[in-house]
């Protein structure tokens, strides 16, 4: 019968086994890390030291978890890039702290000197990790697995047995059947060398690849980045200008010429809503149907825009984001010229698209009086009016639409050179038009109806038709697709590291010292696990058909009932 057995390795080799440290080297390409011998550092030494230190997985885990860590108060924080006016709320609302986050840069996360150090720290540490690593996996590649050790015993993973085949005849079998197996392998002396498993150090490699590829796409993309929104209102256009925008935030790299040259215009908008049900009220088609040309003589196309699936022009995607309605208003004078016919968008409130917004006459009218003087309405719009409850919509659709008027007059505010938003009405210097019971003027208007000011200033028309208005986000987001790329390779390289365990395996055939063949197999991973030694056992169950045990060997008889297998049956983990 064969004879199988396994050991483990001693941790003091013996002097006829210096050559196992050999053969078990280099099953990985992390660089070997030597206590350093402090007495004797001199400045290249602590330099040598820090570098290894730098370039150390556990670093590069510790920099990556400072990264994540530095990225939370970035978004719990508001950010000077991304809304300043929050950021001037939190100010007024936080008077202690203010002042401690302005000196931390955490109302600038992203930019500030701490985030930028770690970020370039561990760009550095996974450059230095990798570069080394990668010319000596390819010196691996381009080289041969070493030869066997003396003394195979001494191997995780070992099996043995004796055979009337000559030795050639077993070297040449196990060749084919490693190589048969997808194994490097090749004659070294009287055994054969083989090694399997490159793919966990190219993943390994990969991996930290992608993470470089993953740092580079996310500094590319916040340097060069920009998004802007635009409302329209249909029939109303927009060209990709600065100046054309509602709101503009950039990255620090960015300049007007990386905006891409198209223009487009709303042609219309449709939105359609369930009608009952649980889900009564969410949109069931939300699109716009636009024209667009790219260039100064660009030819005009259409395209319809719908949620998810934005409009892609150069560099840069048009996101349609949001929709309200914008009802045309006409106000008249005393004398009945008209001083302001337009459709105005008016601002979402809730789901049922409860509107909100202002109307402002700054110039062009006249009162009673002859006076020039600016008229300032506050605009309360429902879609769907419901009698009894005047405070919000029963539903998105323009099923009875009503718009309720607060008029004012006075001064709009809008000469002092102060920016105002265009949907809030600045009542410091206006005063409320009053009936006569004395109360504020305000009433609701069904469309066709209008209302009458006191004492002769106007009317104001709800004309019967109503626009509807789309919101668009114009995002130029530069190195997404590698960030991707990368993230997707990271999963890959991950996967592939840690599923796949690179091994080794020796074959030894000689003479013994009474002409008959010996047989030695060994398996060596890189790790202990249990794959090594059951791959081991099946490889020498398959040889030992080939190259069956020695009859005349009295430890070489099996049992009755005993399989031919039984090299690879007991070949176990030591």
């Amino acid at each position: 019968m064969s004879e199988t057995k396994t050991s483990a390795p001693d941790s003091t080799p013996a002097a006829g086994d210096e050559d196992l440290g050999a053969a078990g080297s280099q099953l990985s390409t992390a660089p070997a890390e030597d206590a350093p011998n402090l007495p004797s550092l001199g400045v290249i030494g602590w330099t040598r030291w820090f570098w290894r230190q730098l370039t150390s997985m556990r670093v590069a885990l510790l920099l990556l978890l400072l990264l994540s860590l530095g990225a939370i108060p970035g978004s719990l924080i508001p950010q000077t890039g991304i809304d300043e006016t929050k950021v001037a709320e939190f100010r007024k609302a936080h008077e202690t702290l203010a002042p401690i986050y302005d000196k931390l840069g955490l109302f600038n996360v992203y930019s500030s000197v701490w985030f930028s150090a770690i970020y370039i720290l561990l760009f550095v540490s996974l450059i230095g990790c990798i570069v080394p690593r990668t010319w000596q996996f390819v010196g691996q590649l381009r080289g041969r697995p070493p030869g066997a050790p003396k003394r195979l015993t001494r191997l995780p993973a070992y099996t043995t047995w004796r055979t009337e085949a000559e030795p050639e005849q077993v070297r040449e079998a196990a060749l084919a059947l490693l190589r048969k197996r997808r194994f490097r392998a090749h004659l070294t002396g009287d055994a054969v060398a083989a090694e399997k498993g490159y793919l966990r150090e190219i993943g390994n490699l990969a991996f930290h690849i992608a993470l470089i590829v993953m740092l580079i796409a996310f500094a590319w993309g916040q340097l060069f980045k920009s998004e802007g929104n635009k409302l329209v209102v249909e029939g109303d256009g927009f060209s990709n200008t600065l100046t054309q925008y509602d709101d503009f935030k950039s990255g620090s790299l960015f300049t007007q010429d990386d905006l891409d040259p198209f223009s487009f215009n709303l042609k219309n908008f449709t939105g359609t809503y369930e009608a009952s049900g649980p889900n009564k009220g969410t949109p069931r088609i939300y699109k716009a149907d636009i024209s667009y040309s790219v260039g100064a003589d660009g030819k005009d196309e259409k395209t319809t825009i719908e949620v998810n699936e934005p409009l892609e022009i150069g560099d840069s995607k048009v996101y349609l984001v949001s929709h309200g309605y914008a009802p045309v208003i006409t106000i008249r004078d005393g004398k009945g010229n008209i001083v302001y016919r337009d459709a105005v968008p008016l601002l979402p409130l809730d789901g049922n698209v409860t509107s909100t917004g202002a109307i402002k006459v700054m110039d062009g009218y006249r009162n009673a009086r002859g006076e020039r003087e600016q008229l300032g309405f506050q605009a309360f719009f429902l879609p769907t009016y419901v009698k009894g409850n005047e405070l919000a919509s029963q539903f998105p659709a323009l099923l009875n639409p009503v718009i309720n008027l607060e008029a004012y007059h006075g001064d709009l505010g809008v000469d002092a050179g102060i920016p105002q938003s265009v949907y809030q009405l600045n009542k410091k210097n206006l005063k409320g038009f009053k009936d006569a019971k004395g109360a504020q003027v305000r009433e609701n208007l069904k469309p066709g109806e209008s209302m009458k000011l006191p004492n002769g200033a106007g009317t104001v028309t709800f004309e019967k038709e109503i626009k509807e208005w789309a919101g668009f986000q114009v995002a130029r987001q530069p190195g997404s697709g590698w960030a991707l790329a990368g993230s997707l390779a990271a999963i890959f390289g991950l996967a592939a590291s840690l599923f796949i365990q690179r091994r080794r395996v020796w074959v030894r055939a000689a003479t013994g010292s009474d002409g008959v063949t010996v047989v030695e197999m060994a398996g060596l991973g890189r790790s202990e696990s249990a794959k090594v030694p059951e791959e081991l056992g099946d490889l020498a169950g398959i040889l030992y058909e080939q190259a069956p045990g020695s009859l005349d060997d009295s430890e070489a008889e099996p049992d009755e009932g005993s399989d031919s297998d039984a090299a690879s049956a007991d070949c176990r983990r030591g």
